[in-house]
């Protein structure tokens, strides 16, 4: 109990602490710590839940990171990529459906230069001016996110996935760098983009110690946005063994976050209701404000496939925003139409 004390008083925890919190706190405690998260949640947003509109326009990458789907080396992967007026038809549709956020997620896929993004990101930004652009798009340089920045873009979505480098390069190939990865976070920030890290709960090799450096890298750096999941496997990677990530610990961590980053944009990911059926209601009732239905094409949703099992593959996208708003009902909150952006 005192170390949730501490946390609810401080916002931060040394190194040691996060791995006893983490390793030892019994379920009374973490009752105690969930209701403190709902309770900052709703002091800051009530009981809105913001909806983005999740684009997922190219399933290239140039990275073959160990855990992913869409990694380069799978070649059992049907690759596409949208064109912009795909693109632009898919926020045509979400705006129509109450969407003022578009967030475009792909692999590293050179293909879409900064010219090409560029135009992108002004051609959105043109239609709806009263809409927020998040791009997603991995490691660019310095320049490319300035470009970017300038064509529109308002938020970037960079998730760390460890700051553990002993963990970093159980997890990624020799050519990549954890280093890199923060440099890119910082720059962003810099730069005055609303940026989200964040990491995986359970990945191969993830220690209690790895996860609390992840919490402590996250305090530094001070990200509008956390995005936490629990690690699913995909048949088509060499964790294709590998045990799912924990529920329950994912949940504790969500409600740890909010404690930490009273304000923070803390979505319920698609992956915590992949490996749960409620998992996104219980995640809004552990401190979560935002979900991501998916605005893709329904033909190209099965291909964009990091882990094994994805929910809503299948749905159009006035279905999946039906489906959301039902059941953010059934816990006590409701979807809006809102930018939805951070309250400092």
């Amino acid at each position: 109990m005192k170390l949730i004390e501490k946390l609810m008083r401080d916002r931060i925890l040394t190194k040691d602490e996060f791995v006893d919190l983490l390793s030892g706190t019994s379920d009374e405690d973490k009752e105690i710590l969930r209701q403190e998260a709902v309770k900052l949640r709703e002091k800051y947003y009530g009981h809105d839940v913001y909806i983005r509109g999740l684009i997922e326009f190219t399933n290239y990458c140039k990275n073959n990171c160990y855990y992913c789907g869409i990694r380069r080396d799978n070649r059992a992967l049907e690759r596409y990529r949208l064109t912009k007026e795909e693109i632009l038809s898919c926020c045509e549709n979400g705006y129509s459906l109450g969407y003022r956020t578009f967030v475009l997620q792909g692999g590293e896929d050179p293909w879409f230069n900064d010219d090409r993004m560029a135009d992108i990101v002004s051609s959105i930004r043109a239609a709806y001016p009263d809409c927020a652009i998040t791009l997603s798009l991995g490691e660019r340089s310095v320049e490319s996110y300035r470009r970017l920045k300038e064509a529109g873009a308002d938020r970037y979505l960079l998730r760390h996935e460890t700051a553990n480098e002993e963990h970093y390069r159980k997890l990624h190939p020799e050519e990549m760098s954890l280093q890199n990865r923060k440099d890119c976070l910082y720059a962003l920030k810099a730069m005055g983009y609303q940026v989200g890290a964040g990491f995986m709960v359970g990945a191969p090799g993830q220690t209690f110690e790895c996860l609390a450096e992840d919490l402590i890298f996250l305090h530094d750096l001070q990200p509008e946005m956390i995005g936490i999941g629990p690690f699913l496997p995909h048949h088509e990677t060499p964790f294709a063994d590998e045990n799912k990530g924990s529920f329950e610990l994912t949940i504790f961590l969500l409600s740890i976050l909010r404690v930490m980053f009273p304000n923070v944009l803390l979505p319920a990911t698609t992956a915590l209701g992949t490996i749960k059926a409620t998992g996104r209601e219980q995640g809004m009732l552990a401190g979560c404000n935002v979900v991501m239905p998916n605005l893709s094409p329904v033909v190209n949703r099965k291909q964009y496939e990091l882990y094994d099992d994805k929910i809503c593959t299948g749905d159009e996208a006035a279905e999946c925003r039906g489906c959301l708003e039902n059941r953010m009902a059934s816990v006590g909150y409701h979807l809006v139409v809102d930018r939805g952006d951070f309250k400092a």
